[in-house]
């Protein structure tokens, strides 16, 4: 175990007044926001030090928040000189465009206190990241298109942060020790303590297959969905799931959640659902950290994606690929093989994300249809006839990728409503996909002070959630790169909130910590 100094591994340890569960985003930044309040806190995280981060590390760092204009950027985004600044068009991004999106895309099922808790606060939370350390930038590559003479952003998200999701796992982790907060790898939590009244005592963890009790005030659950137990996908999200590919940590079991669910918390959200997308097929089993996000591929509005009976079954431009990304993974997953085919032609190659150019890629390139299909094992008959059908129903208008251009299709189903352009110009490439799972949209019920809720709808003193284990925001589908904002606005809340309730708040003081932080 990798542990700070004093931990007894018999059982008897000292009292913190917070713990947390995961060392991901939202765990990162429940232990900060905890720690302000000057508390003494413990952060523990299931995986080593090495794979340290949770799912946050596997993410490119898209983040979704309202802002007006450059004005509110460049209080995020550092160094931007006066020629960058009108060198684009970042338009902007209203609390009321967020709150609809997050209403549209989840058909209007996400928990509406959770959303406004959501919406209202993330601005001010990007804020407070940047004050923690963490460096954003202009999502230039990913997020805008060229138009003219600017740069124009599409879809609501044009900022990153630096590094992507590792970059913030590294800021976040300095800040967290720089700031005094413990710290201890490979330790796994198992139980929640409870005392006669069932309030939440402490915790029960796991190091190197012993287990020893922990006392706290409080305790922050951020450990994560179960999109990595294969079990608990087959259970709760169906047939094959079990065979998905996980897109990032291989430590998210459900643990947070079956502890909670274990003293009477109450499962909310939608729990046979998930966020899920094109995944290269032939990436390993589980995340891959020296990869990352790169076996992604979202540039599929560009072209027509197609199943080994060389079937279209997407409407591959209903909107920007934030919105429909998380929901296509699905799709893919009910296709013969589980696998499908992302096609495009020369006039659009110019337009594929970074991630169509790593090494680690399943590719193949022709000079003909036929050429692709049989490279690509996809029944030639039908893809041919796919695409030839697909030609003649594009619209004859103009094209823009910046925008929802309506050129689209006309007498096929599905129909693709933007960006259809004749797959006419050799030469032709082809990227197989399957499914890759990113985390579970069933979890916790929580409050607007992120305490968890018990079957009766009443808040489990002691216990609080963030992050990926909470349910009610997302349903069906999701918006690009609320993920990463919504692990920070309730993480925080929920460390400040702990804090504050536990024995050890005392306001403007700093109690001093018990153990020293480790390396």
């Amino acid at each position: 175990m990798e542990a700070s100094e004093g931990h007894d591994l018999l059982g008897r340890s000292p009292a913190y007044d917070v713990i947390v569960v995961g060392g991901g985003n939202a765990g990162l930044c429940a232990a900060l926001a905890a720690r302000q309040r000057g508390v003494r806190v413990l952060m523990i995280e299931r995986a080593p030090r090495s794979a340290r981060g949770g799912n946050s590390f596997f993410t490119g760092g898209l983040v979704r928040f309202p802002y007006h204009g450059m004005t509110d950027l460049e209080l995020l985004v550092a160094d931007i000189s006066p020629s960058e600044a009108a060198s684009v068009d970042v338009g902007e991004y209203s609390e009321s465009a967020f709150f609809e999106d997050m209403a549209r895309v989840t058909e209007y099922r996400a928990d509406p206190e959770l959303v406004e808790v959501l919406v209202s606060n993330a601005f001010q939370t990007m804020v407070w990241l940047r004050s923690q350390g963490v460096r954003f930038g202009l999502a230039l590559s990913r997020q805008a298109f060229k138009s003219g003479d600017k740069f124009r952003f599409w879809g609501g998200a044009s900022t990153e942060f630096v590094g992507g999701g590792a970059g913030l796992v590294e800021r976040l982790s300095d800040t967290a020790e720089q700031h005094g907060i413990a710290i201890w790898y490979g330790a796994r939590a198992t139980r929640l303590e409870t005392n006669d009244h069932g309030q939440v005592t402490g915790i029960t963890v796991r190091i190197d297959g012993r287990d020893t009790t922990l006392a706290a005030g409080a305790v922050v659950l951020a450990c994560g969905g179960f999109e990595a137990n294969a079990e608990m996908r087959a259970k709760y999200l169906g047939p094959d799931w079990d065979l998905a590919k996980v897109r990032g940590t291989e430590f998210n079991t459900g643990d947070g959640i079956s502890m909670a669910l274990a003293i009477g918390a109450q499962p909310y959200g939608h729990w046979s659902g998930c966020h899920a997308v094109a995944w290269d097929a032939n990436a390993p089993p589980s995340g891959d950290r020296r990869v990352g996000e790169s076996f992604q591929k979202h540039s599929y509005p560009f072209g027509i994606v197609v199943n080994r009976r060389g079937e279209r079954f997407v409407d591959e431009g209903a909107d920007f690929r934030n919105y429909t990304y998380a929901k296509y993974g699905k799709e893919i997953l009910k296709q013969p093989g589980m696998v499908a085919f992302q096609i495009f032609d020369a006039k659009v190659v110019h337009l594929l994300r970074d991630d169509y150019r790593i090494r680690e890629v399943t590719k193949v390139s022709a000079e003909s249809l036929d050429e692709l299909a049989r490279g690509l094992e996809i029944w030639p008959e039908g893809f041919l006839r796919t695409v030839g059908e697909f030609n003649a129903a594009v619209m004859d208008r103009p094209y823009d990728p910046t925008i929802k251009d309506g050129k689209g299709t006309t007498g096929i189903a599905p129909p693709k409503s933007n960006w259809a352009l004749p797959i006419d110009q050799p030469p032709f490439v082809g990227f197989a996909v399957t499914c890759g799972i990113t985390f579970t949209f069933g979890g916790l019920h929580i409050d607007s002070q992120c305490r968890v809720l018990d079957s009766d709808g009443r808040h489990i003193s002691g216990l609080y959630a963030a992050g990926e284990l909470v349910g009610g925001l997302f349903y069906h589908n999701y918006p690009g790169g609320t993920g990463l904002t919504a692990g920070a606005v309730f993480g925080r809340r929920a460390g400040d909130h702990a804090a504050a309730n536990s024995a050890g708040a005392e306001e403007g003081s700093a109690a001093p910590m018990m153990e020293p932080h480790f390396h």
